[in-house]
């Protein structure tokens, strides 16, 4: 059975960092994993400054509902196997938040040195038996933890920018 929409207190709790972030820069924008938070926004805020957005998603229930921000600056795509989702290029604003949870970490070892902001859901310590955000965060020059709902705390990495003026 595919993986289904909830709506449960955590769930759009990576959104004031995602916005934080967004709000920085200019650039192109990753969205790996849809939402019913995370799209919607990120679809209005980059398509409203002609900005260029990604979203991938593998649960086709989700996709089908998130194809309908498609649209000049909005590429939304469909992918089976996450080795072929083209996250070439340079981007200033990368949403980690896709399915399987262990598949998140080889996507930010491939987005480490070319991303600004790397916004990760789902970082609580209790949840990371099924994330394993600990074995990729020491790849990170900056760290900051936005933790004011758990279980869904969210952090942001970069090796590009410093986080300490970061927050939220």
């Amino acid at each position: 059975m595919g993986r289904r929409i909830k709506f449960q207190m955590g769930y759009g709790s990576h959104l004031p960092v995602l916005l934080k972030a967004v709000s920085l820069t200019t650039g192109p924008v990753l969205e790996l994993g849809m939402g019913i938070f995370s799209t919607p926004v990120l679809h209005w805020i980059c398509s409203s400054q002609h900005r260029p957005l990604i979203s991938y998603e593998n649960t086709p229930e989700i996709y089908a509902q998130m194809e309908q921000f498609r649209d000049e600056y909005h590429q939304v795509s469909f992918v089976e196997n996450w080795d072929l989702a083209d996250l070439s290029g340079e981007w200033d604003v990368v949403l980690i938040d896709h399915h399987p949870a262990e598949r998140r970490i080889v996507d930010i070892r491939r987005l480490a040195n070319c991303t600004k902001y790397i916004v990760c859901h789902d970082t609580y310590w209790k949840q990371d038996r099924y994330y394993h955000y600990k074995e990729i965060f020491p790849l990170f020059r900056y760290r900051y933890d936005y933790t004011v709902y758990r279980p869904g705390y969210t952090s942001i990495l970069s090796n590009l920018i410093d986080l300490k003026d970061f927050k939220v």
